[in-house]
């Protein structure tokens, strides 16, 4: 069998073997080191066939020729050797990396300008050698002093890898050190191997064949090696990437499918290229086309132009005072109509504090908005029925306490009248039972301006109240009814208390409630103490408490909690909204109103408002 021949065979496909998938990959994906990994196998495969070459070669001339040729596969050697660790390790000096492909180039340019070769400066005979079982030949002749440029772009070249193995091996990484191992052990070694060799074959000190392309073999290997391993390792990043992007798809589709049923619009402005990116929820709620480029002046020119100026206003203090971007707003839509929108969201910024982008979420509440104005309605309208309800109950004594002026009118008119029909009328009293008539009509329109009021549906219209002349006018309307009910009406308002600010008449509806519930819950109660407490206090440094207290039986443990359910009601003959309409005109307010037994007998119902001036800065 010829050895020699199967074994350079060998040497020759095993290089070609390794280059033609990494050509692939660097054609593919333009990757650096594999394409210069595939020339530096070339380059060895080139040696081994040169050395197979001059092995077989029968003349001085042939050898010589085999030699020369050898020479270029060298270059491309040294060239993929420094072009590979270079950009694989990301280091060395590449003033020391060109210097040493320049020598090997200059090398190369001897090498043809000087034949027969770089080697000899005459081949003067061959030696035939018994090798592996078969007789080779090796050239035997004047060395040519340009060998020396060879070997010092081997030296230039060792040098490189040398130093850039080092700083990579100091950077600490543990990928890092592992290749300056790997690939820089090896390159250092099966340089020092196979320019040793070859300079004692040079100096015809060892009469061998050339066997540079062994040594160079491991180089390959060892590089092929590692960026085998990086394959495998991107093959397994791209299979997690995969994972990922499928575990990201169904992330987005179950968003996707939230967000719809949620009927939420996801949107995501860039601030600097002043491009708004949104899902198709939002264009269809905000009527874009699905390829209709959205800017900010393009999604502001769709807010009702009321709204405009209020968005910018937030948007601008989310930006600069990097706060929260919360908002509701109205949308002009094309068709006609308005839709109401509530958004929110917030900026994210650059290291460098600049305002990069800016995301959130914005929501349909048109149905809510609709519904919440027809609550607000109902409950007005509920509210005005409630008074309406309470002025009934009052009748009596409102017209008790209109028939004591118009009586006072009716008996001042006929002394009047029988003072006129004497022959000298005193005028001094007529002008005294006049100036009474006057009075007493005005005490009686003030009764029933009082009425027309209470009657009176209205929004709220807050203002600065006292809370003495608050408490005394509605304590008027009640005392005639508390002398037929023979119960005490009893108030205690301190002349010094801060006023309040809030609606008059819908007040004065929660306390005439108030105080006629207390007048109910005495009706089953002895005569001996049947008392009604109307008292008022400052409550810490921004509110006023307004207490009704009565002696009667009190509320039920099991129903205390229930009072200020609507149609709750303890009374045969209760409709159940008083105490719910009330809790809403305090709530509306900014205050609260609850129940409590006392700790003797009767019920105490309190309710809070906000003093004037805290209120004003709220």
């Amino acid at each position: 069998m010829n050895w020699v021949t199967f074994i350079w065979a060998l040497v020759l496909g095993a290089c070609v073997t390794m280059a033609l998938p990494h050509l692939f990959v660097a054609v593919k994906r333009r990757a650096w080191e594999n394409l210069l990994f595939t020339i530096t196998a070339f380059a060895v495969a080139g040696i081994a066939f040169g050395e197979l070459t001059i092995m077989h070669s029968r003349t001085t001339e042939e050898i010589g020729r085999a030699l020369q040729l050898t020479h270029v596969p060298v270059f491309f050697l040294s060239l993929g050797i420094v072009g590979f660790v270079g950009t694989y390790f990301g280091t060395g000096r590449r003033w020391l990396g060109i210097a040493a492909v320049g020598a090997r180039l200059l090398a190369l340019a001897i090498n043809f300008a000087f034949p027969p070769n770089l080697n000899f400066r005459e081949i003067t005979a061959l030696r035939h050698l018994d090798f592996l079982g078969e007789t080779v030949a090796v050239p035997e002749g004047v060395r040519n002093p340009w060998t020396r440029l060879g070997e010092l772009s081997s030296l230039l070249v060792l040098a490189f890898v040398i130093d850039a193995s080092i700083t990579l091996w100091r950077r600490g990484s543990r990928d890092g050190r592992r290749r300056s191992f790997v690939v820089g052990g090896s390159i250092t070694l099966f340089i020092v191997l196979a320019a040793g060799v070859s300079a004692l074959i040079n100096a015809q000190i060892v009469h061998s064949p050339y066997l540079i392309s062994f040594p160079f073999l491991g180089v390959i290997l060892a590089m092929g090696f590692e960026l085998s391993h990086d394959i495998l390792r991107a093959a397994q990043t791209a299979r997690q990437l995969r994972i990922s992007e499928a575990a990201l798809r169904e992330s987005e589709e179950r968003m996707s499918l939230a967000t719809e049923s949620a009927n939420l619009g996801l949107w995501l402005w860039d601030i600097a290229h002043d491009e708004i990116w949104v899902t198709p929820r939002f264009r269809s709620m905000f009527g874009f086309g699905a390829d209709e480029s959205i800017t900010f002046a393009v999604f502001r020119e769709r807010l009702h132009p009321d709204d405009r100026e209020t968005m910018e206003r937030h948007v601008r203090a989310a930006i600069d005072e990097r706060q929260p971007y919360e908002l509701q707003y109205r949308l002009t839509l094309s068709e006609g109509g308005e839709r109401w929108i509530a958004a929110a969201g917030r900026v994210e910024y650059t290291a460098s504090g600049a305002a990069s982008r800016m995301q959130g979420v914005c929501r349909d509440i048109t149905e809510w908005r609709q519904a919440q104005q027809e609550t607000e309605r109902l409950q007005h309208e509920i509210a005005h029925v409630g008074r309406i309800s309470m002025m009934g109950q009052l009748a009596s004594a409102l017209a008790h306490e209109l028939n004591q002026p118009l009586g006072a009118i009716l008996r001042n008119a006929e002394a009047a009248e029988l003072f006129m029909k004497s022959e000298t009328p005193d005028l001094e009293e007529i002008r005294a039972i006049l100036a009474d008539i006057r009075a007493d009509d005005q005490r009686a329109g003030n009764v029933i301006d009082r009425m027309r009021a209470l009657l009176k549906g209205h929004d709220l219209d807050t203002r600065m109240l006292d809370v003495a002349e608050l408490v005394d006018s509605v304590a008027d309307l009640t005392r005639s009814d508390a002398a037929t009910r023979q119960v005490k009406l009893e108030v205690e308002v301190p002349v010094d208390l801060p006023p309040v600010r809030g609606d008059r008449v819908h007040l004065q509806q929660v306390l005439l409630n108030l105080i006629l519930n207390g007048m109910d819950a005495l009706n089953d109660a002895g005569l001996e103490d049947r008392r009604v407490m109307v008292c008022a206090r400052v409550d810490g440094a921004q509110t006023v408490e307004i207490a009704v207290s009565d002696t009667g039986h009190g509320i039920a443990a099991g129903k205390l909690g229930n009072v200020f359910d609507p149609f709750f009601t303890t009374k045969p003959d209760g409709m159940g909204m008083g105490l719910p309409i009330s809790r809403t005109i305090i709530e509306a307010h900014g205050g609260r109103l609850w129940a409590e037994n006392n700790d003797g007998a009767g019920a105490t119902f309190r309710f809070t408002l906000n003093t004037a001036k805290e209120t004003a800065t709220s």
